[in-house]
């Protein structure tokens, strides 16, 4: 299987349509930009052993929530994170452990991206 290949079924797995979606939305801008994503992210980072997937998404939800200015990209992931299995209230955990490392507003940004993403799922009563 080829790193492309690859790639394209660790995408698939962990972010289904949204993954797909941000895919297509490059198609015509910067198809080759498209390629290195499948390709490095997912064909060789998420491929690899030694972290499951839910631990992969609890690390980039918290990478996107300190970094404060990947909103689009931390609202992925979070849907990514429920994919995988984890539960909301893990999510939320999560994003508010970057309170201590990231600031309040950080965490605070990272909060109101969950509330859009949880909002626009099916209610879950377990948070």
């Amino acid at each position: 299987m080829t790193r492309y290949e690859l790639g394209l079924k660790k995408l698939e797995e962990i972010d289904g349509q949204a993954g797909t979606n941000v895919i297509e939305s490059l198609k015509d801008i910067a198809p080759d930009f498209a390629t290195y994503l499948i390709e490095f992210p997912f064909g060789d980072i998420y491929a690899r052993p030694g972290l499951d997937l839910q631990s992969r998404e609890i690390a980039t939800i918290a990478a996107l929530t300190a970094m404060g200015t990947a909103t689009p990209q931390l609202k992925v992931h979070i849907t990514a994170g429920l994919n995988v299995g984890l539960s909301r209230e893990q999510i939320v955990e999560t994003i508010m452990q970057m309170a201590v490392y990231a600031g309040f507003p950080a965490a605070l940004n990272g909060l109101f991206a969950a509330q859009d993403v949880f909002e626009s799922l099916e209610p879950d009563t377990t948070c």
